[in-house]
């Protein structure tokens, strides 16, 4: 029983391997060039505190050589109702447009933009409300910073020393 399973495992290992694969944070992967190496705008808002502090607490605290603009909007549209008309619940689109350069050069190195939506419901009382609606906020930002990263690290091998 145990000898197809290590044949499939040392099989996918090799397969691996052969396609080319490099972890990001490996020896060869591009990743490294971001750890503690992107400097973020202040924030000026809870939306950009909350990306900054998720973005910072996955590529660290940077001062350069990179500079990334980030801006980020989202929209709340409601989605249930009662027969009374009052909403039940709330989703919010939030979308980041960044560009990532080299302090002090308008030089774009990289840039994209990203999507995702979160929900919140809006059954409970006034505080209850409130503080699931500023938890759905806080999930988009690190939901956006998050996909803000990942392309990051995904294009950081083409990025010069």
């Amino acid at each position: 029983m145990w000898l197809p399973d290590r044949r499939t495992l040392l099989l996918s290992l090799a397969a691996l391997t052969g396609c080319g694969f490099t972890p990001v944070y490996g020896p060869q992967g591009g990743g490294t060039k971001l750890l503690n190496a992107v400097a973020l705008d202040e924030p000026t808002d809870r939306d950009s505190y909350d990306f900054n502090q998720r973005f910072e607490e996955r590529l660290g605290r940077g001062i350069g050589p990179y500079q990334l603009k980030v801006s980020t909007a989202v929209t709340s549209k409601g989605l249930g109702s009662l027969a009374d008309g009052q909403t039940t619940r709330y989703r919010l689109t939030g979308w980041a447009t960044y560009t990532l350069s080299p302090v002090g050069v308008d030089e774009v190195l990289v840039s994209g933009r990203t999507s995702s939506f979160t929900a919140y419901s809006a059954t409970g009382s006034t505080v209850a409300t409130q503080t699931s609606e500023r938890d759905a906020y806080r999930r988009l930002m690190v939901i956006l910073a998050d996909q803000v990263v990942d392309r990051l690290l995904l294009e950081a091998d083409t990025l010069s020393e």
